[in-house]
């Protein structure tokens, strides 16, 4: 297992409030590592990436369609995409290299999911990745 699908795994996961997790490169737009069973299509990818390379007030208004659902965004800006579905949503974090997404579904708690997931994202962009 390479260091960063452990660095998903142990900071992510392992809160318990992260269900899936996975890091998309940038450049490439393709998907990096990602937690055991979490596969995203290359058309979830286009959606993160330009989710970040629009104007951030229009993907406020626009929402995302992630996974074949729609979710209502919740915060747009230049490093952080939140977006819900009801009781589940995804969270994306934009490094220098890449974007960490991760998901939290029902019995969840939202704000322990972007704490943890803002934290690595500051980590990875300390570290230039």
């Amino acid at each position: 297992m390479s260091h960063l699908q452990n660095l998903l795994l142990d900071t992510l996961l392992g809160t318990k409030h992260v269900d899936s997790a996975a890091l998309i490169k940038l450049q490439e737009r393709s998907l990096c590592v990602a937690s055991p069973g979490f596969s995203i299509m290359p058309g979830d990818v286009r959606t993160l990436v330009n989710g970040f390379a629009k104007n951030p007030l229009q993907t406020r208004r626009e929402g995302l369609y992630f996974k074949e659902k729609d979710y209502k965004c919740i915060r747009a800006d230049d490093y952080s995409l939140y977006a819900k579905n009801e009781n589940t949503g995804v969270v994306v974090v934009k490094t220098h290299l890449y974007l960490l997404v991760a998901t939290y579904t029902e019995g969840m708690y939202p704000s322990v999911c972007v704490e943890a997931t803002e934290k690595l994202g500051e980590y990875l962009r300390r570290k230039g990745n």
